[in-house]
């Protein structure tokens, strides 16, 4: 890791675009870190128990793995099915939302890969995008259409851009939200009990109630932006990227905004010893920032 050179930037670019740090949800004193770079398009990050953090690099078709223990990038995973979201469910399997043929994979512990879902009412899937697993081990995943130069094929087959939901058991997919323009990330409560879809299309983040049944209740209005990736804290803010990180309260204000250099900020996780650091992947980079919240996958 090495910290961001403070030339040219007012310190407070460095956290919060000059605004007073609420609540002191960045630990003193801390700035960005580049925990690695000379990738070509960073995306992805999901935390497995021991706090490794897993980002894809969809371009080079791989994922790859930050280490808790020694802070290395190691590769995971070569050639990945283009790999973009990931996230690991209550069995520490990894999946991947692996869209160079449109599926939903499940990767074990052995590296070995079990394709999840391959289609919808036999048409192919747009292309899954970013993934949350709900405490039942069920799985939501947005499923928007961004035209890849390694596709053939070159428009989508389902129209709209849709939310799907696979039960625990594997079986019975479900369509769960349709009225999108394009559903990008996606992140739910640890009780299970509410889900979050950035609609980013619309440039909309939407807060659900979640059903029994895995279904979708009560679409409420949660912030007047997309986001690329999402992730949460301990205390219920919602983290959206795109224009760096912009932290929302439960209830939808706005908090913080963290810059990120470069053009793009794609995705968002929490990782690291107690999911104490936060986790961005900015196109050729993987950044870290020291946290005093924490993430709430495996706690």
């Amino acid at each position: 890791m090495r910290h961001l050179p403070l030339v040219g930037l007012p310190i407070c670019l460095l956290l919060i675009s000059c605004q007073t740090k609420p609540k002191g949800l960045i630990a003193e004193n801390a700035s960005l870190e580049i925990a690695g770079e000379g990738f070509s398009f960073t995306e992805g990050p999901a935390v497995d128990k021991r706090g490794n953090v897993f980002f894809t690099d969809q371009p080079n078709d791989r994922i790859l793995v930050w280490e808790a223990g020694t802070g290395k990038i190691n590769t995971y995973m070569e050639p990945a099915g283009r790999a973009n979201g990931l996230y690991f469910d209550h069995h520490e399997n990894l999946l991947a939302a692996a869209d160079e043929k449109f599926e939903l994979w499940r990767i074990g512990k052995d590296k070995k890969t079990t394709i999840l879902v391959k289609g919808y009412d036999g048409l192919q899937l747009n292309g899954p995008n970013d993934i949350w697993v709900a405490p039942n081990n069920g799985i939501y995943f947005t499923d928007p259409y961004y035209q890849r130069p390694y596709w053939e094929r070159k428009q989508k087959e389902i129209k709209e851009e849709r939310v799907y939901y696979l039960a625990p058991d594997g079986t019975g997919l479900q369509v769960v939200a349709t009225d999108l323009v394009q559903p990008n990330g996606i992140i739910g409560t640890p009780d299970g009990k509410t889900l979050f879809v950035a609609d980013i299309g619309d440039q909309k983040t939407y807060v659900y109630d979640i059903g029994r049944d895995g279904s979708l209740l009560e679409k409420t209005l949660f912030a007047p932006m997309g986001s690329d990736g999402m992730t949460m804290d301990n205390q219920g803010n919602v983290y959206l990227t795109g224009d760096g990180v912009t932290v929302f309260s439960p209830q939808g204000e706005k908090i913080l905004h963290i810059p990120v250099p470069g053009q793009w900020t794609a995705n968002v996780t929490f990782g690291g010893p107690k999911e104490g650091m936060l986790f961005i992947t900015a196109m050729d980079k993987l950044y870290t920032l020291k946290m005093n919240v924490n993430g709430v996958r495996w706690h």
